[in-house]
C-alpha cells in the first residue's frame, strides 16, 4: 500500500522540499479546514514550490519490513512487535510539535509522549529515528551531533533529543542550532561530556554526514520528502498527525 493521509481533525503540518530541481525549495503548509471553511493565513509558503513530483506519479509502496533500520537510534525494546520509522530535521518546527508540542504560537498536543506512554513503555512499539537534514547548515550540524550522541551516550540519547527540540527557536540557520549552541546545551545535560562530543564530531564529520545522507536517501526510496514523516506497517504518515492516527495504525499492526 502507498501513503495515507492521517491528520488531525483540522491540521496537517510538514516541511517539504523540491527534489527534482536539485535545489532545496521547501513549502510549509498548515491547512486548517473546519466545516468546509478555509481560514486565511493558515497556509504559509517558505520557498517557491511544493514537492516536485508529477500529479500522475504513483506513490511508492511502503512496508516497514523493507526499511533499513540497522544501527540507528531508537527507543523501546529492540524486538518490539511494531516498528515506527521516523524521519526528522532538528530545525523543523513540526517535528518539534510532534515530539514536545507547540509550533508558531499554535497549541498542539504532541503525539510522541502518548506513543511512548501507551506503546513504547509497554514493550509494544520501537521508534527508530532517521535524519533528514534539509533546512540549512544547522540541520546538518545537528545531524552530526545526533550520530555522535547515539554512538557515545545511547542511554542519554532521548533526553538529549528532547532537549534539542525544547531549545529549538527560529527555523534555519539563525538562533539555536549551530555547533557552539549545541555544545553549550550538551554541557547542561547530565551524563554527557560536551568536550568529548565536540571532539568526536570533529573527528568523524565526513562519516556522520554520509550516514545522514544515507538515512535521508532511505526515506526518499519510499517517497518521503517531508519532515516529519513516518512509516508504520504498510502505511506512510506525512506530517505532525495526532496521537489518534498513530494509535489506529499501531493497533492494526498489533492485531495481525
Amino acid at each position: 500500500m502507498g501513503s495515507v493521509a492521517l491528520y488531525g481533525p483540522w491540521y496537517h503540518f510538514s516541511h517539504m522540499e523540491n527534489t527534482d530541481s536539485g535545489i532545496n525549495k521547501f513549502l510549509v503548509p498548515a491547512a486548517v479546514v473546519l466545516a468546509g471553511l478555509f481560514i486565511a493565513g493558515a497556509v504559509m509558503w517558505n520557498g517557491s514550490h511544493p514537492v516536485g513530483t508529477s500529479d500522475t506519479a504513483a506513490a511508492p509502496s511502503v512496508n516497514i519490513k523493507d526499511v533499513n533500520t540497522n544501527g540507528l537510534p531508537f527507543i523501546g525494546q529492540a524486538d518490539a512487535p511494531v516498528t515506527i520509522a521516523f524521519w526528522s530535521d532538528y530545525q523543523c518546527p513540526y517535528c518539534k510539535a510532534f515530539e514536545v508540542g507547540g509550533v508558531n504560537g499554535i497549541n498542539i498536543d504532541p503525539a510522541l509522549p502518548e506513543i511512548i506512554k501507551n506503546y513504547v513503555d509497554t514493550g509494544k512499539v520501537k521508534v527508530v529515528f532517521f535524519d533528514f537534514p534539509f533546512l540549512g547548515q544547522d540541520s546538518v550540524t545537528a545531524a552530526e551531533y545526533n550520530q555522535s550522541i547515539w554512538k557515545l551516550y545511547p542511554d542519554q540519547y532521548f533526553a538529549w533529543r528532547t532537549a534539542m527540540y525544547n531549545a529549538q527557536d527560529q527555523e534555519g540557520d539563525q538562533g539555536f542550532g549551530n555547533a557552539a549552541s549545541i555544545d553549550k546545551l550538551n554541557a547542561t545535560i547530565p551524563g554527557l561530556d560536551a568536550a568529548k562530543i565536540t571532539a568526536d564530531v570533529a573527528a568523524n564529520k565526513a562519516a556522520y554526514d554520509a550516514q545522514a545522507s544515507a538515512e535521508r536517501a532511505e526515506g526518499q526510496k519510499f517517497g518521503i520528502n517531508a519532515t516529519p514523516s513516518f512509516i508504520i506497517g504498510e502505511q506512510m504518515v506525512p506530517g505532525a498527525a495526532p496521537f489518534s492516527s498513530f494509535q489506529t495504525l499501531i493497533e492494526a499492526q498489533l492485531a495481525k
